[in-house]
Formats: structure tokens, sequence, C-alpha cells
């Protein structure tokens, strides 16, 4: 049959297609606290040293077990092997593109950057505690924002006792900056 008619999802091209890179700002860095990057290189070592083989292995055994188009072992073990070259590349270009920003050097420091945490309260007086990281980092359950969200982005230079103006669809909301922490530095 002519290729043109063929949909050929499955044939693991070199596109990084679920593991899109979030959008970083025109010029733009990735910044990552030293913990998010250590988080990283793991992942990426786990994926390199334990999991691919691993993977490698089973496909390699169910390719010996003969027709490989019913075999599930295969056809599974083809499609995991895909997603793990997958995110091994996404791992690798957004190691290559960080910078480690260390946020206990700003201990004692009581204007909002990179690595902050921050208590704040809206305009109907509730407090919220949020703690700027990089993109790869985010956690919002845990109150771990993005340097790149809106509230970090209203955030950021401020000190304590400022206001800031967040911008929302419904229009500008005021948020009140009680306290700005940073990690003790580590001896």
């Amino acid at each position: 049959m002519n290729k043109a008619f063929v949909r050929e999802d499955d044939a693991g091209g070199d596109e990084d297609d679920g593991a899109q890179l979030p959008p970083l700002p025109p010029g733009g860095k990735n910044y990552l606290t030293p913990q998010g990057y250590a988080r990283l290189r793991a992942e990426l070592k786990e994926l390199l040293d334990v999991e691919r083989p691993k993977v490698v292995e089973a496909v390699s055994w169910a390719a010996k077990n003969g027709d490989r188009s019913e075999n599930g072992d295969y056809i599974y073990g083809k499609k995991r092997l895909r997603e793990i070259d997958r995110r091994i590349r996404f791992l690798t270009k957004r190691l290559d593109i960080a910078e480690v920003v260390d946020p206990s050097r700003q201990h004692g420091n009581d204007q909002i950057f990179f690595g902050a945490t921050v208590r704040y309260a809206d305009a109907q007086g509730a407090e919220h505690t949020i703690t700027i990281v990089g993109i790869d980092e985010t956690e919002p359950l845990q109150g771990r924002i993005s340097w790149i969200s809106p509230v970090a982005r209203a955030l950021l230079k401020a000190r304590e006792g400022d206001s800031v103006s967040l911008p929302t669809p419904s229009g500008q909301v005021t948020l009140e900056v009680l306290e700005v922490s940073y990690p003790a530095p580590q001896e």
C-alpha cells in the first residue's frame, strides 16, 4: 500500500510529540534550583542506566518469539522504548539549557527573587504561601509555582510590606506581601 494512505502514529519519529517544552519568555533561561536540577539528572540517569536497558532486553526477548505483528510484548515494549527515548531527549534538552540558581544565596533578603518562599494576602484577606521555582519543578498543589506564572511575575522584585497588582481576566487584583524567606545556606 502507498505510504500516503498509511497512518504512522507509532512510527516513532524523532519528534518530541508528547514532551513539548513549556514556553520560556523570549531570551529567557531555564532556571532550576539545585534540588530540581539534581532530580532531573537522577531521572535521566535512571532512564539511561536502568529503565531503558530493561525494556531493550524485554523487546529483544519478545522479538525472538516469532511473529511481531501480533506479539503484545513486542508491540508494548517498542512503544515503551519510544516513550523512554522521548523523555531522555526532553530531559537532555532541559538540562543543557538549565541555569542553576541557589536560593540560599539570598538568605536574609526581604526582596522576592527566584527561589523565594512568599506568604501573601489576596484582596479578600486569604493568605497563601508559594515558593517560586523553575518550570520543571512546579507542583501547584504543594505551593511550588513557576517563575513565569502570572502570580510569580507580579511578586518578583517586591519586598515585604509591598502591595502588587496582579492582572486577571476579571480585572486587577491586589496582593499584599506579608513575608519573604529563603532557605538557609548549607554548610
